[in-house]
């Protein structure tokens, strides 16, 4: 168990380097001078050819590529993601900033994914074969297809716009979470879902379920005392994949939402080109993702070490 464990621990690491070190090549294939783009985006829009050669002293792009991605590495090492193009902070300081919002968007969500995929699931188990079950699978491959910004619209006309329920200019508070945080839980409950009934179909027709059933226990018991449990590491490492995505920003919802998240400050980087401010939150959304795939892991590991082997 701790040497499955500690290779996770160091695959997530080999995983994260990795990830470092292939968002910063890409601005090496980004089109146009960066040292011009700098300036732009400080508001410069016909600099000079000095203008522009200060600037990439400034940056240090005279130095060779593998020189540059060493001290952005060790940069990056002790917490230091660069200076935003735009206005001059340092990007650690802008992500921490807007990383509340963002953690309280994924909070709600999850809750709600929560509430809404096992109740769902259990219904569709319960039922399985006939015509509940089938409407109840129905939903989940809508919930799972349509993409969430389309909900997150929706939700914004009718709700907020047409009914005057909510704000268009969300202020990252819990009490504004709801509404943005819905499309984002349709889409990970439908998920959660579907993995909930596979795994407990399965367990369902297990033979310690048809002892339990011959003892007289009713089928509701049955469900969430001897299946349910059994499907907790599935549902584990689906929420871990869930909870990366929602940490990486959930950008698009944000953005629709006007949710002062990590997400909208992304969408707006690439507008305006603010390189150092990609690089950190793609970085910061890959540390998410394989941070939260991590932790569920070991935590599935650690309430059924059968399954973790079985994987290896």
């Amino acid at each position: 168990m701790t040497r499955a464990i500690l290779v996770r621990v160091g695959q997530a690491v080999l995983t994260l380097a990795g990830a470092a070190v292939f968002v910063w090549t890409l601005q090496l294939l980004a089109p146009g001078d960066p040292g011009r783009e700098v300036l732009v985006a400080r508001g410069i829009d016909s600099p000079s050819a000095a203008q522009v050669a200060a600037a990439r002293a400034e940056l240090g792009l005279e130095k060779p590529a593998y020189v540059r991605l060493g001290e952005w590495f060790l940069g990056v090492v002790r917490g230091d993601l660069g200076t935003s193009w735009s206005t001059g902070r340092p990007v650690a300081v802008e992500l921490a900033e807007r990383l509340p919002a963002t953690v309280r968007l994924a909070v709600v969500s999850l809750l709600l994914a929560f509430v809404i995929a096992v109740p769902l699931a259990l219904v569709a188990v319960a039922r399985r074969g006939r015509t509940t079950d089938l409407l109840a699978c129905g939903l989940m491959f809508v919930g799972a297809a349509v993409p969430s910004f389309v909900v997150g619209a929706v939700l914004l006309d009718v709700v907020v716009v047409r009914g005057g329920v909510g704000t268009v200019l969300a202020d990252g508070s819990w009490r504004a979470a709801l509404l943005p945080a819905l499309p984002l839980a349709i889409g990970a409950a439908a998920t959660w879902a579907r993995v909930l009934r596979t795994v407990m179909v399965d367990r369902a027709g297990s033979r310690f379920v048809e002892v339990a059933r011959a003892r007289g226990a009713s089928g509701l018991r049955l469900l969430v005392v001897h299946v349910l449990p059994g499907a907790v590491p599935a549902l584990l490492t689906a929420a871990g994949i869930t909870v990366g995505s929602l940490l990486a920003g959930a950008a698009v919802v944000e953005t629709i939402f006007t949710w002062p998240g990590i997400g909208r400050y992304l969408v707006a980087a690439i507008a305006a080109r603010d390189v150092p401010v990609v690089q950190g939150a793609v970085l910061f959304g890959v540390l998410g993702y394989v941070t939260a795939s991590l932790l569920t892991d070991v935590a599935a590991r650690l309430i059924e070490p059968r399954s973790g082997d079985a994987r290896q």
